[in-house]
């Protein structure tokens, strides 16, 4: 898995504008934000300062004094789920948004101002996965990446992958890359030839209460530790840790039910 902004600077450098396309920033939305923050406290050693208000109460989460993530409370005017939603960087949130509508995607919320951060959209793609759009002004999105409590990749899950994958290829300019492979309906997005995304075709094979969604991967210095510290906090963990083609991961759900998964650091 790879991050085409690649590792955010430490030495006090200014962190680069996130390229168009790429997955800036990650975002969960819940009913019960103090329970949320306790839990990804403890989980990820996440620390919180407040965010832009402009949707409702919101949270930014550190790891080390680097921004990683958002926690919002989901009002009741917005029909959203309780999950982490990935956020695509764009230099234009409007024109973005216009091409999810005329590429079969609606636009849920937005394109509006946050503050001084930015520009926000809340769109889903034709197949219904919900995603997000940012145009950065103050706020560039994620700090840093590949670090244990860090996003390192974002997978969605589908019917199928190829009319999917042209969707976003044509709203974000991604390169489309397909598994070779007879039994596995997998491509790669990429930015600039490197890989930003994946999706994965499932078929009939996609849960009937879920639908197709988005899937954000943190990294865990250890896969299972990990997945057995979401059950000590009252989690669930829905797929065990197991080795697969991203590595040693495991699926699991924080006490409100949000999905995520986690994958090994590298060594």
């Amino acid at each position: 898995m790879t991050d085409a902004r690649g590792p955010a600077p430490r030495d006090g450098a200014a962190p680069a504008r996130p390229v168009p396309g790429t997955p800036c920033w990650v975002s969960l939305t819940v009913r019960a934000p103090d329970r949320a923050r306790a839990f990804y406290e403890a989980l990820f050693g996440w620390e919180f300062r407040p965010g832009p208000q402009r949707l409702g109460p919101y949270a930014r989460a550190l790891l080390d004094g680097c921004e990683v993530a958002g926690i919002g409370t989901l009002s009741a005017d917005l029909r959203l789920p309780v999950a982490w939603t990935p956020y695509f960087a764009s230099a234009d949130a409007d024109r973005t948004a216009d091409a999810v509508r005329s590429r079969g995607g609606t636009v849920g919320v937005g394109p509006l101002d946050i503050a001084e951060a930015g520009r926000l959209a809340i769109a889903s793609d034709p197949s219904g996965a919900v995603f997000g759009i940012w145009q950065a002004s103050a706020h560039l999105g994620q700090d840093v990446t590949g670090v244990p409590g860090a996003p390192a990749w974002n997978e969605l899950t589908t019917f199928e992958s190829e009319r999917v994958a042209k969707f976003y290829a044509t709203v974000f300019g991604h390169t489309v890359q397909p598994e070779v492979s007879t039994d596995l309906d997998h491509v790669t997005l990429s930015v600039a030839g490197r890989p930003v995304a994946g999706i994965h075709g499932v078929g009939n094979g996609l849960p009937r209460d879920r639908g197709p969604h988005w899937t954000t991967y943190f990294t865990a210095s250890d896969v299972d530790d990990t997945a057995d510290h979401v059950l000590h906090l009252g989690g669930q963990v829905l797929e065990r840790p197991h080795d697969g083609v991203h590595g040693r991961t495991a699926t699991v759900a924080d006490p409100e039910g949000a999905r995520f998964a986690l994958v090994q650091a590298s060594r």
